[in-house]
């Protein structure tokens, strides 16, 4: 996989003298002007990053969509997103990353993929927060940092559990604000469409039959279909097709490969067939989509 030739930001990049190895929190002011050389151009990071704006505006781009920037942003990115940002000279707020293993080594039990914003490429990235939750989420935050800064006790544990309590009551906002069917669908849906997106990650390069996925999950194709039509409105051969346009999307971006080349590396022996896929998908080519994007 053609992962590794994208550049890819790793977390030490940004850890100066940082107590945690795996955590990572900075204003963004600060971050903004010690890493700017890193983040102007779009790029991906192998690590979970959380980023709230308390103030400026502007445009932050996450895995090709773009959403506005204003004062209560709030973004959650996962290992493997592209993004980039043009932001107001005044933005501010927080920032932080930290690894898989940062919080799988302390929460056996809890995964991050149970956070649709991290494990789903459907579910939006951004949730816009006011008032009360506003200041819940500004708290958590000041929380997190402070205790960053500090060398008390079980320091590690504490931003680990203001973290998950972080994640959870986003999760909350976002169930109620009705992203996707998540809201009124029942949960042997949720867990089998989980599971179709979990088989999806690792085999969308080399498999794209909608029947093969709902063989691996001892389901019938119909009934696949039934369960991603009412969880995201879209059949299994839309989902496959999405994410694989995605990747081809990504590696345009990055790899200085020639397109028939990455036609070949997302699994379609025939470029002209891809280009038909990727036009009716995006509603350009291939190569209009590189020029509109590489700066």
């Amino acid at each position: 996989m053609g992962h590794n030739e994208i550049s890819v930001l790793n977390i030490n990049l940004f850890q100066s003298g940082a107590k945690h190895s795996d955590f990572y929190f900075n204003s963004i002011k600060d971050h903004l002007l010690r890493s700017h050389k890193h983040i102007e151009k779009p790029h991906r990071h192998d690590f979970y990053a959380c980023i709230f704006f308390t103030k400026g505006k502007g445009t932050h781009e996450i895995d090709f969509r773009r959403y506005d920037v204003s004062v209560g942003s709030l973004f959650f990115m996962s290992p493997g997103q592209v993004h980039s940002w043009q932001l107001s000279d005044d933005a501010d707020g927080f920032i932080f990353f930290h690894s898989q293993g940062f919080f799988d080594l302390h929460y056996v039990n809890q995964k991050l993929r149970e956070y649709p914003f991290f494990s789903s490429v459907q579910y939006p990235r951004k949730l816009q927060l006011v008032e009360n939750n506003f200041a819940e989420f500004s708290n958590l935050f000041v929380k997190i940092g402070n205790e960053n800064a500090s060398s008390a006790l079980l320091s590690e544990n504490l931003i680990l559990s203001l973290i998950s309590q972080l994640y959870i009551k986003a999760v909350r906002l976002f169930s109620e604000e009705k992203i996707i069917g998540i809201h009124n669908t029942n949960t042997s849906y949720i867990q089998h469409y989980q599971h179709f997106e979990e088989l999806l990650e690792l085999n969308f390069i080399k498999e794209k039959s909608a029947f093969q996925y709902a063989e691996w999950m001892n389901l019938t194709t119909k009934h696949l279909n039934r369960i991603t039509q009412t969880v995201v409105q879209k059949t299994v051969s839309e989902i496959i097709t999405d994410r694989t346009i995605l990747e081809a999307k990504r590696m345009l971006i990055y790899l200085d490969e020639s397109l028939v080349d990455i036609a070949f590396r997302l699994g379609y022996e025939e470029y002209s067939y891809f280009v038909r896929v990727f036009r009716k998908k995006t509603g350009q080519t291939p190569s209009a989509f590189v020029k509109e994007h590489k700066h």
